[in-house]
């Protein structure tokens, strides 16, 4: 029985899926707040919901009680995966700013490669947010992986090296990558010494990557006013301490000389020729 539950089915035009998950690769939340962003702006509507009863142990992430106009409500952790017509750009969207589960992995993964087959979708796309060595100084770097080999040298994008404990991501890039569905991922770095949500800069970055890659309207520009107060706020507050304003001092020396992704126009025609290749096979 399929735990993917079908609200509205419908057609959508060469569609992305955007994953985002609360829980090990969300640093500060800045992913889930970008998909967040995407379903506001674009008026998204539901698509489909992956059952909670299955995935989740309660205990651990609680429902919520509220009193509502008939009465009280149980709202159960959600994973809703909402759909958006763009109107321009080259694809519409499928995106799902949810909670990463705490049980059957292989089985929710199922549910989203059920999804993506049904929806004929193009490619699937996961954004997330790692604690690292990236000041706030610096626009906050966004690295771009691919298990798949043949995507990887096609966009430019690294392969991951990390062996280890992993989260649901790694488990999806596995499952997705087995059964041939297109997946890349995309990672900003949080400074480290300042963990906590809300970070608009973090989630800015990676939205105004993505659209550099995907060509779709992410409204990054939106959180500029938030960022540029953020990074004003942890400025302040570093300079106001000499050991950590010399540990910063390191950092850009280092982030300074490092390497991201590819420039955005050349990432997006390569992935588009990648697509239409991949509909001519």
């Amino acid at each position: 029985m399929s735990e993917l539950h079908w609200e509205e089915q419908r057609e959508l035009n060469r569609p992305l899926l955007i994953v985002a998950l609360k829980g090990l690769f969300d640093a500060a939340e800045a992913a889930t707040a970008g998909v967040d962003l995407l379903i506001a702006k674009h008026d998204a509507s539901p698509v489909a919901e992956i059952n909670p009863e299955t995935f989740f142990n309660f205990q651990e992430e609680r429902p919520l009680v509220r009193l509502g106009d008939g009465g009280r409500e149980i709202q159960w952790p959600s994973n809703v995966v909402y759909g958006v017509e763009c109107e321009s750009g080259n694809h519409d969207l499928l995106l799902l700013s949810g909670i990463e589960p705490h049980l059957k992995w292989r089985t929710f993964s199922d549910a989203l490669l059920e999804l993506a087959q049904k929806m004929n979708v193009e490619m699937v796309i996961t954004i997330g947010a790692m604690a690292g060595m990236a000041p706030h100084t610096r626009p906050l770097g966004v690295v771009g992986s691919a298990s798949n080999p043949i995507i990887a040298d096609r966009l430019g994008l690294g392969r991951p090296t990390y062996e280890g404990p992993t989260g649901l991501v790694g488990v999806l890039h596995d499952h997705l990558d087995k059964e041939c569905i297109p997946i890349i991922s995309l990672r900003v770095s949080v400074p480290h010494y300042v963990p906590g949500p809300p970070n608009p800069e973090a989630t800015r970055s990676l939205l105004s990557r993505l659209e550099l890659v995907t060509g779709v309207e992410t409204f990054h520009a939106d959180l500029d006013k938030a960022a540029n107060e953020w990074r004003s706020r942890i400025h302040t507050a570093v300079t106001n301490d000499s050991d950590m304003a010399s540990y910063v001092q390191q950092l850009e020396q280092r982030v300074d000389e490092s390497e991201v992704l590819p420039s955005g126009d050349d990432l997006a025609a390569e992935l588009e020729a990648f697509l239409r290749d991949k509909r001519s096979d």
